[in-house]
């Protein structure tokens, strides 16, 4: 007597129902191991063995999707509290976080990265932001500009990390014009730790700048009062 054949994958009966959440899970797997572009609303149907038409009841399009797994990875970012840190402490956690996630998720960030929206309002980050800014002294109506700063001068950073781009300049020899200069060395992972935490420090004292610079003029207008 013959065994009755397995029914071919993604046709078979699932034991879980689909859920938006899943479906988003499953997504992101696929995204890490082969890229924003190799993902397809089949192979997203085969990895979680479903039809195909019964992920449009969850997400109606990739785009949709990739909005849903960015939610997803955004969601893991957790806000330092900041009872007992200074707003220096708090903004340095914040931009080590933010490149532990963007490295943890480098496919998928280097594609959210060129959409102008992915940082959104209410997302952790943002608020993480905003509000050690706001611990910083910075002035409210400032704010947004200044955290808007900050995430081009980060996200710059972590996608030109994520591509090879920082690591190839900081291995260009320098100008022939530069006296003693020599030919710059392979840059290895713990030189581009350094480099982010260089650009780190100097975002922070961009912001004390410019909280010194506010105080200073608020003194300047009660002393002309």
């Amino acid at each position: 007597m013959e065994t009755p054949g397995r029914a071919p994958r993604g046709t078979r009966k699932r034991d879980v129902p689909l859920t938006e959440e899943g479906i988003c899970v499953a997504a992101l797997r696929l995204i890490d191991a082969d890229g924003v572009e190799a993902l397809t609303m089949r192979k997203l149907a085969a990895e979680l063995n479903a039809n195909p038409m019964s992920l449009y009841h969850h997400v109606p399009n990739k785009e949709a999707l990739l909005r849903g797994v960015a939610k997803l990875v955004g969601s893991q970012f957790r806000t330092p509290e900041g009872e007992d840190r200074t707003w220096q402490e708090r903004l340095r956690q914040l931009a080590l976080d933010f490149r532990a996630l963007a490295h943890g998720h480098p496919n998928l960030v280097a594609h959210t990265f060129s959409h102008p929206d992915f940082i959104q309002p209410e997302d952790p980050f943002w608020l993480g932001l905003t509000g050690t800014l706001a611990a910083a002294g910075v002035p409210p109506r400032e704010i947004p500009r200044v955290g808007a700063v900050l995430c081009a001068v980060f996200s710059g950073l972590l996608l030109t990390e994520l591509n090879g781009a920082l690591q190839r300049w900081a291995t260009l020899p320098p100008s022939p014009d530069v006296h003693g200069g020599e030919e710059a060395s392979e840059v290895t992972s713990a030189d581009a730790d350094t480099l982010f935490r260089r650009a780190l420090e100097a975002a922070i004292a961009g912001v004390e700048s410019q909280t010194a610079a506010c105080v200073a003029g608020r003194g300047t207008e009660g002393g002309n009062a």
